[in-house]
């Protein structure tokens, strides 16, 4: 491997300034007490407005929420269903694959904390897009990679982010197989599928699959985690 996932993200990053920093006033201390509180605590449908919203999927959306969950700037993300064609499908009919959909996740995020660029970094560096209709034991079309763009310039983000993968042969000759798609419409899963990972820590599939990867994703990206994810 010539080079990580870090260093091609230093590469397209375009650089952004710093928060300067200054003697450590009782001022700043409830600032950052208020910034932390932010972060962490569940946020209402209309204060949501106020992010911007990005669209991923790449296996089973228990695990895909839990990484982006994970990441600083991230406010708050919902397990649900994208890039197929029927209307409000169910987790059945998507399990069975008769809507096209894919387990996705609906990412709201503070682009004055991380970039999409830093987003698609994330996922890309959490799941294999080299599996075509799978990740890990899950298979099915409903399991694939897909990069949804809202406009051009995240489309122009997306592809060359894979172009700088493939031409660093990171997965070794393996061709990336996922799919950069128009984002069109995005439903959200029963409510049962919101935080199944944190309400369900002692079920099998969380034990054994989707804490695995979520801490293989830490240990690779700590400078883009939540003080508390570290």
């Amino acid at each position: 491997m010539k080079i990580t996932h870090t260093a091609l993200l230093t590469l397209l990053l375009v650089s952004s300034s710093c928060l300067s920093k200054n003697n450590q006033s009782q001022t700043e201390l409830v600032q950052k007490e208020q910034e932390t509180t932010l972060e962490t605590a569940p946020l209402t449908a209309v204060e949501l407005q106020q992010f911007e919203t990005a669209y991923f999927a790449s296996g089973c959306f228990w695990c895909v929420e839990a990484v982006f969950e994970s990441v600083k700037g991230v406010k708050e993300v919902y397990s649900g269903y994208s890039g197929g064609t029927k209307k409000n499908p169910t987790y059945k009919e998507v399990a069975y694959g008769l809507t096209r959909h894919a387990e996705a996740v609906e990412v709201y995020y503070d682009p004055k904390m991380i970039s999409f660029t830093q987003l698609v970094q994330v996922f890309f560096g959490s799941h294999d897009p080299t599996t075509l209709n799978r990740q890990g034991p899950d298979r099915g079309a409903q399991y694939r990679s897909i990069a949804f763009y809202k406009n051009e310039e995240e489309k122009k983000i997306i592809e060359n982010y894979i172009a700088a993968l493939q031409s660093e042969n990171i997965y070794q000759g393996r061709p990336i197989v996922t799919e950069v798609t128009k984002f069109d419409t995005f439903y959200k899963a029963e409510e049962y599928h919101q935080d199944y990972e944190r309400k369900n820590p002692n079920n099998s599939y969380i034990r054994n699959v989707s804490v695995p990867r979520l801490n293989r994703f830490k240990k690779n990206f700590k400078s883009l985690l939540k003080e508390e994810s570290h």
